[in-house]
């Protein structure tokens, strides 16, 4: 059978090896295309997709492709699948803010069991293998200790729809910003869900999220002791809300999300 574990060296350096480009085209005049009023792709994302695509079929000729741009937004991933976001934070790529990711995760049969997060602007590449931890720049990694929502740094993110979606969306501000020490909008969920795994944010939930721009922080947050569901506290799909935290809170957090589920 298949093990994740054979591969993750090749990966991480062929997903470190794309930042490449994105450190390259940082200073760069940038070339923005509008997929939807707020939704943004560059010749960047492009680039990096296109790179990442030709480097891991050469890695396990036998895996099949999602990647965002040039997957159907409700495909499903076949049974040993890689899940791509070139460029998570296309927005904050376009305005030079460095917390942006590219997020790679490997499928298989019905989870994932490899992901890698890297964030080139920022030298930090997260990465780790179902069973076998969690890493950043290969230190181990953890999620926080916070106990207490009173002790909580929050993130979110906020769907390209929120206009049409804007009494939610407050709905659950209102919720959690009274309770909490603070919540932070990064601008791009791998790297949130990164930043949870490591002990920088102790919960995060976003509605509206795509496989590509969860699937390696998800393992990440599992493999650093933290836990993932919807807001419903239930297994989570691809397709639904999604809540994270470092496990301590993530009852709490649920209760307090659910009132606006």
């Amino acid at each position: 059978m298949f093990q994740a574990a054979s591969i993750l060296r090749e990966c991480v350096d062929i997903v470190r090896r794309s930042g490449a480009i994105i450190r390259d085209h940082w200073s760069r005049p940038r070339c923005v295309r509008h997929k939807g009023s707020i939704d943004l792709v560059t010749e960047t994302d492009l680039a990096v997709e296109a790179f990442l695509k030709e480097k891991l079929a050469a890695l396990l000729p036998e895996a099949s492709f999602m990647a965002e741009e040039s997957s159907a937004p409700d495909q499903q991933p076949g049974s040993l699948c890689w899940i791509i976001d070139p460029v998570d934070g296309t927005t904050n790529f376009v305005h030079r803010v460095p917390q942006v990711g590219t997020s790679v995760a490997l499928w298989q049969e019905d989870r994932v069991v490899l992901g890698v997060v890297n964030v080139p602007m920022l030298d930090e590449c997260f990465r780790a293998v179902r069973g076998q931890g969690a890493f950043c720049n290969d230190r181990p990694i953890a999620v926080s200790e916070a106990a207490t929502l009173a002790d909580a740094l929050v993130g979110t993110g906020f769907p390209y729809d929120v206009a049409a979606r804007l009494p939610e969306v407050l709905e659950r501000l209102a919720a959690v910003l009274p309770v909490t020490q603070g919540l932070r909008r990064i601008g791009a969920a791998s790297v949130d869900l990164a930043y949870l795994a490591c002990g920088r944010l102790d919960a995060f939930y976003e509605a509206g999220l795509k496989p590509w721009d969860m699937a390696a922080g998800w393992l990440l947050v599992e493999e650093a002791g933290g836990r993932v569901s919807n807001l419903r506290n239930e297994p989570l799909c691809f397709g639904e809300a999604l809540l994270a935290s470092n496990g301590r809170l993530h009852d709490a957090m649920a209760a307090l999300l659910l009132k606006t589920a």
